[in-house]
């Protein structure tokens, strides 16, 4: 269709619409809806099952403004990119209101719809660059920005498989090189080349160098972890100044674990529910940062035997003291998501209950504070519990300053207003106040014109479109005075105004709005101070993941007679007593027969496994399997020893 026969609106559509990468759906806000046009409507109303009508040649399908949220997370969980455009103009008549995309969704970009706060959401980036494969990948909702290399494309498969992520991105010129992963989005191969990728890496960084970071030697991962900035800020047009440490890792750092074994072995995911996995049987943090956490030390096991025993130090100077233990939990339960909430607001989708999580997370790290510093004195020493307390931060300036901003439950939109407190703001209390005062006299005045017109159903009314009128039933109609301007005429009566009311409107509407200017220019405030302390905040929230984990381990350890393996650089795996961690668990009233395994000793290198179907061979070596996994966590284990 030319552009001649399309009104300015639809022009207008089809500007921002030809901006979008494809496999997006722009969500076009119209009024009290967000409409969608041509093939996208068509899409749309079969995804969402939507209604689908015409706007003359054109199909269309809408969903309301305040329902868009549950419609939106289906798109993304189909695999669709969701474009969000917003107007930002004044609605004047006559003239075309301004829109613009506020932000673009994908599944990989999710910062608040529809995540689960116990797993993380990762963004994987993939690229190959001579013998070596590169990945980086991201969560956008904490801030975690990571790259490895592999040698070869089954060890970038297994790594993809722990890391897990919701979107996948390959350069076009490599499809076929990376065919068995989907789904994936490709990108032009240009942004994974050595330069323009490590341009836009320095410039986000603001460095001169990535030689800081660890990562030089790492072309193929330094390749992908450009691009997947680039198709962040620049396709996505999201902000990334959360995303502010690269994280370069090595496979080599932890346990081999092909993506078979992570299946096999149920580890995070088990098709008999979550209650039938390792993570499931560990799983008793306090946070959704240490859900998240205990998910990835599942995931990746350690290999260095100084780190392993630093986590057991820590899980048994808490198993010696067991109120420590119990006070810290009882700490952190107190302790909400500061990973995320920080995140979103450093996006569009922050709001003054983000603000609210900090105010009252960060109000509550000082008690856990003096109890982790009440507890070193531990007969059993712990550098990793006693070094946490220079790592958290209870920033007491900015989370008075929160404390005293909000009500006590914030409303989630902060273009309504009503999440400032009264007596923080002058300014905003002096408008509350004329606002206040406005409606007090519309009450006084529906009592007074009842008394002089003698009509006893007269009401003051409100609506957005026509303000303050006076509304009067048709049996009434003969009593209304000579000053009432008549305004509307409806089914049941008609609607008057008068000069007085008219004026007191435009006190009252105009209180409201500058009211509502006025707290979001504080929230804006506020975001900034919080933004002031994004790195203190992040490295808190890492602390805390890190404590919580730990006391989870020890947690589990006391409620189910776990010991503390032995680990050295021997061949041995010796296993006294020993039960599977999740069916020792589930066999509540039959116990599970504990077992023994003995590799390595004199020579035994391997053991036969004979017996009759049913007989619990297939559990017993996945078991076995799972005890060393465990140990190498720096968690203790279900039996009497083990080394």
């Amino acid at each position: 269709m030319s552009t001649e026969t399309l009104t300015p609106m639809m022009q207008q559509y089809h500007a921002l619409r030809r901006e979008l990468p494809p496999g997006t759906l722009l969500l076009f806000r119209l009024g009290d809806f967000y409409e969608m046009f041509g093939e996208d409507a068509v899409e749309a109303s079969r995804l969402l099952n939507l209604a689908l009508t015409k706007r003359g040649p054109t199909p269309m399908c809408g969903m309301p403004y305040h329902a868009a949220r549950g419609y939106i997370e289906k798109l993304v969980a189909a695999g669709w990119r969701a474009a969000i455009c917003d107007q930002v103009g004044e609605v004047q008549a006559g003239k075309l209101v301004r829109r613009e995309i506020s932000q673009i969704l994908s599944p990989g970009t999710l910062d608040d719809f529809g995540l689960d706060d116990r797993k993380p959401n990762y963004l994987a980036a993939l690229c190959s660059r001579g013998d070596a494969f590169g990945m980086a990948f991201c969560d956008l909702s904490t801030g975690e920005f990571r790259l490895t290399e592999l040698a070869t494309l089954p060890a970038l498969l297994d790594e993809l498989a722990r890391v897990s992520p919701s979107e996948i991105l390959v350069p076009d010129h490599q499809t076929d090189q990376f065919a068995t992963i989907n789904p994936r989005s490709v990108l032009d191969g240009y942004v994974f080349e050595s330069e323009p990728a490590t341009d836009i890496l320095r410039s986000h960084f603001k460095v001169h160098s990535l030689d800081g970071f660890g990562c030089a030697d790492l072309p193929a991962g330094t390749g992908a972890a450009g691009a997947l900035l680039h198709y962040i800020t620049r396709q996505m047009r999201r902000q990334a100044g959360h995303l502010n440490r690269l994280q370069p890792y090595r496979c080599s750092q932890f346990l081999i674990l092909d993506a078979a074994s992570q299946s096999h072995l149920e580890l995070v995911n088990s098709r008999a529910g979550r209650s039938m996995t390792l993570l499931g049987a560990l799983d008793r943090t306090s946070t959704p940062m240490g859900a998240r956490l205990l998910r990835e030390w599942i995931l990746h096991p350690l290999r260095d035997a100084a780190e392993i025993e630093s986590r057991q130090d820590a899980v048994a100077a808490l198993l010696s003291d067991a109120m420590l233990l119990g006070d810290l939990r009882a700490r952190l339960s107190e302790i909400r998501d500061i990973e995320r909430a920080t995140a979103r607001l450093h996006g569009p989708s922050g709001n003054a209950r983000d603000l609210a999580t900090l105010a009252q997370s960060l109000s509550r790290i000082p008690s856990l504070a003096a109890s982790l510093g009440g507890g070193q004195k531990l007969s059993i020493p712990s550098p990793l519990l006693s070094d946490s307390l220079s790592r958290l931060h209870a920033l007491p300036e900015l989370s008075d300053t929160l404390t005293r901003a909000l009500v006590e439950t914030p409303p989630p939109a902060i273009r309504e207003g009503g999440f400032i407190q009264a007596g923080f703001d002058p300014t905003l209390d002096e408008l509350r106040s004329a606002s206040h005062e406005g409606k007090n006299w519309i009450a006084a005045l529906q009592e007074k014109e009842i008394e002089r017109t003698g009509i006893k159903s007269l009401k003051v009314r409100f609506t957005s479109v026509f303000g303050y009128f006076i509304e009067i039933t048709k049996s009434n109609l003969g009593a209304v005075p000579e000053d009432y301007i008549r305004k509307q005429t409806t089914v049941g009566g008609e609607r008057f105004i008068t000069p007085e009311l008219k004026e007191v409107e435009g006190k009252i509407l105009g209180s409201e709005e500058r009211s509502r200017a006025r707290e979001i220019e504080i929230f804006s405030e506020l975001r900034s101070a919080v933004l002031a302390e994004l790195p203190r905040l992040q490295e808190t929230a890492n602390t805390l993941a890190v404590l919580d984990v730990l006391c989870s381990f020890a947690e589990t350890a006391r409620l189910h007679d776990y010991c503390r393996p032995e680990i050295d650089d021997s061949d041995i795996l010796h296993i006294t007593e020993g039960r599977h961690p999740v069916l020792d668990q589930l066999n509540e009233g039959n116990r599970f027969v504990p077992n023994d395994t003995d590799l390595g000793t004199d020579g035994k290198k391997f053991a036969i496994i004979t017996g009759p179907n049913m007989a619990g061979k297939s559990t017993y070596i996945r078991q076995v399997a799972l005890l060393t996994l465990l140990a190498q966590t720096g968690s203790y284990v279900p039996a009497k020893s083990m080394r």
